[in-house]
């Protein structure tokens, strides 16, 4: 694992904190402080209790498990990916844990319905930040969909696989923001990524999931 595991090391700097003066119900996420009772099927409702949930106009999204197959076994692709709130994680100062391996990903947009809006969205997102030219019609379902928080947040976030030639991947698009510039992309064989799983190298939880599953998947033929 050593020859694919280290981290882009990237330190975030603050500029300006808008906390206390931004509004919180506009922007990409918009943060609802409500009041609510639960209504319970046999009539009976709960005491009134505040609760804090996270809102955004773009709710799903997609996980996007691209394999690439040659003589050793699958190979899965993992990018860097720049995740700003792990580097102010309990205080820190942003120096340093802001980078993590992830499977690429991303918001399924307004007018992406159903299904076919998912596999759109793959494509669009594989692109983006791998590279990948690949139609929709490449991409199969990978399981359910899934909520990764929701205490916070009703994202569902659905999994879908299709192969990629590593040679063939061009460069990515991005999204135009610091967030995805820059980004590693590594293809590595599964049973690392397994392993790379329970050493704690691979702490995404999307990611092991994705990797699980595809494991599970070759397992079955």
């Amino acid at each position: 694992m050593s020859d694919w595991s280290e981290l882009p090391e990237v330190a975030i700097e603050v500029v300006e904190d808008r906390s206390a003066t931004a509004r919180c119900d506009v922007g990409f996420l918009r943060l609802r402080r409500l009041s609510l009772r639960n209504r319970y099927a046999d009539g009976v409702r709960s005491e009134t209790y505040a609760y804090d949930l996270v809102d955004r106009t773009a709710m799903d999204a997609v996980a996007i498990v691209l394999v690439a197959r040659g003589d050793g076994g699958p190979r899965i692709c993992l990018r860097s990916a720049i995740r700003p709130p792990l580097a102010f994680r309990s205080g820190a100062d942003g120096s340093a844990g802001a980078v993590q391996w992830e499977i690429p990903a991303g918001l399924i947009e307004p007018g992406e319905e159903g299904e076919a809006g998912a596999l759109a969205c793959a494509a669009r997102e594989a692109l983006e930040e791998v590279g990948a030219t690949l139609a929709p019609s490449d991409f199969a379902f990978l399981g359910a969909p899934v909520t990764l928080s929701p205490g916070v947040l009703a994202e569902r976030l659905s999994f879908v696989v299709a192969d990629v030639d590593p040679a063939a991947l061009g460069a990515p698009t991005e999204d135009g923001t610091p967030v995805e510039e820059r980004a590693q992309i590594r293809f590595v064989a599964l049973p690392d990524a397994l392993a790379a799983c329970a050493a704690g190298l691979i702490a995404d939880i999307k990611t092991e999931l994705a990797i699980r599953r595809l494991a599970e998947r070759e397992s079955a033929g």
